[in-house]
């Protein structure tokens, strides 16, 4: 039976009002098991409201009663922790034990959230000057948004609105409409954690809803993940519109595999980093540069195999590697993709695009895909493909290595293989790219440092996470203070202050 979902404002479960409904596939049989709500203007202005009105209450509340309010939040998401992935799971398509990945890695954010008290702390300088001292404050913003994607629908809201939260703001977030459950969850589990009505607002919806969030002057300041071209229409729209934003964007994530790197380590590093979640990762390794033919000969002899022979099956298959991808829309675009590479003169060397899995042919399945003699003037190189496709290109040296992705359209990710530690140190200072794995596949950081992209992987300033989300979703107060002897009075001064 296909079942409704809601929206979840001002602490309670609200049906959508709009007439307008999103289906919310089980991507391992191909059926829809729900319908989103999709919010109209006012549904959304329902939920900013409720964030204006629970705000004034929530940013007074201390910094150690914010921390005991996200200590509880973590241990009620991890009670729940199985039943949540499952969730995530039968929505996203990802195996269960890689949804489980998906929650940890979000948890990982709120337990950074759980040090607020010393994370907001402001500075202060004694006797700045005659009678003066001077300090600052980071305060909260107000009502905060994040517009976040299907493919991580627990861990980026965590990113998030953990973070805003704990800094004493209130929160509006978009899910997707292709697997909104956990995140309606999360809000219900934060109410259940001691946050007031209206502090956690989660609102389904499409355009309208996120052109709604962009607009609304009540609005402060907005995070978005997903693809490039809207993440800059993101920025665009929150920046003219007077909000602070950071828009996460696409990627195209190398590794140069030198070649005095372990092969057998690259090819367990790639078969993870390119393959798992079938590839739905803004951080998964998609383009591989070998340094000489020889190192790409011998890795193709390793990887075809391995290809071969990955295990597709249902979400809820604990022997499967990975499962479908999201949608049938998706798949389709997939195997476009790998039609261009071929018409484009790439070497298709392991072909899953008619896989089918027994008993769920109506599921969106496709086995992994590996090219080869791949061309930077290629669209398979030039654009993010976002499926369990694995791509190879050969570059003559390592400066020509170190190019491939400094130049590309991209900055995300990269890693580089190597047993040399002055290659290595050299390529991370050199290569244009925001976050960078040596000997280490995915890259992306702990939750106490930053997590952001560069070039059209980013717009805005500010990272995610880590102290740089402190400074996104807090503003500076500097007071200078002058408690002065009243016996003795300097007379009126018409010159700037100054040291002297």
């Amino acid at each position: 039976m296909t079942k409704t979902l809601t929206h979840f404002i001002n602490g309670k479960v609200v049906e959508g009002r709009s007439g307008r409904f999103h289906d919310v596939y089980d991507p391992s049989t191909g059926e829809v098991q729900a319908k989103a709500p999709l919010a109209a203007t006012e549904e959304v202005q329902d939920a900013i409201a409720a964030a204006q009105a629970a705000f004034p209450e929530w940013a007074a509340t201390n910094p150690q009663k914010r921390a005991r309010v996200m200590f509880k939040f973590k241990e009620l998401v991890e009670r729940e922790m199985d039943s949540l992935a499952e969730m995530l799971s039968r929505e996203h398509g990802k195996v269960v034990a890689d949804s489980k990945g998906d929650i940890q890695r979000g948890i990982e954010v709120i337990e950074f959230a759980c040090g607020i008290p010393h994370l907001q702390k402001g500075e202060f300088t004694e006797g700045a000057g005659p009678g003066i001292d001077m300090y600052s404050m980071r305060q909260p913003l107000g009502v905060c948004a994040g517009i976040t994607p299907f493919n991580f629908p627990a861990m980026i809201p965590m990113w998030m609105f953990g973070v805003a939260i704990a800094c004493g703001n209130t929160f509006v977030c978009k899910p997707s409409e292709r697997d909104p459950s956990l995140p309606l969850r999360l809000g219900e589990l934060m109410l259940e954690a001691g946050a007031p009505e209206g502090v956690l607002n989660i609102v389904v919806g499409d355009k309208e809803a996120v052109d709604t969030i962009l607009t609304d002057p009540r609005v402060e300041a907005v995070s978005f993940v997903g693809s490039s071209d809207i993440a800059e229409y993101i920025y665009a729209t929150g920046a003219a519109n007077g909000k602070r934003v950071q828009a996460m964007g696409g990627a195209k994530n190398h590794a140069i595999i030198m070649p005095d790197a372990d092969l057998d380590q690259v090819s367990d590093a790639l078969i993870g980093a390119g393959f798992g979640s079938a590839g739905e990762r803004c951080m998964a390794i998609s383009q591989v540069v070998t340094v000489g033919d020889e190192t790409a000969d011998a890795l193709v002899e390793k990887l075809i195999p391995r290809v071969e022979a990955l295990r597709v099956g249902t979400a809820t298959d604990p022997d499967a590697d990975f499962g479908p991808v999201v949608t049938a829309a998706h798949l389709a675009k997939i195997k476009n993709y790998v039609d261009i590479g071929i018409k484009e003169g790439a070497k298709l060397l392991v072909d899953g695009r008619d896989f089918k899995l027994q008993g769920h042919e109506d599921g969106f399945f496709m086995g992994g895909c590996l090219f080869d003699h791949v061309t930077p003037d290629m669209t398979i190189y030039k654009e993010e493909i976002f499926g369990p496709v694995l791509s190879i290109m050969r570059a003559n040296d390592f400066e020509e290595a170190v190019a491939l992705p400094s130049r590309h359209q991209y900055g995300n990710g990269v890693a580089i293989f190597t047993r040399d530690g002055d290659a290595a140190r050299t390529f991370a200072a050199k290569v244009n790219v925001g976050m960078v794995g040596i000997n280490v596949p995915i890259p992306v950081p702990l939750a106490y440092h930053s997590f952001g992209g560069w070039k059209r992987s980013a717009f805005g300033d500010t990272n995610q996470h880590g102290t740089e989300g402190v400074k996104f979703w807090t503003k500076v107060k500097t007071v200078t203070a002058r408690w002065p002897d009243h016996s003795a009075r300097d007379g009126a001064s018409f010159v700037i202050p100054t040291m002297k």
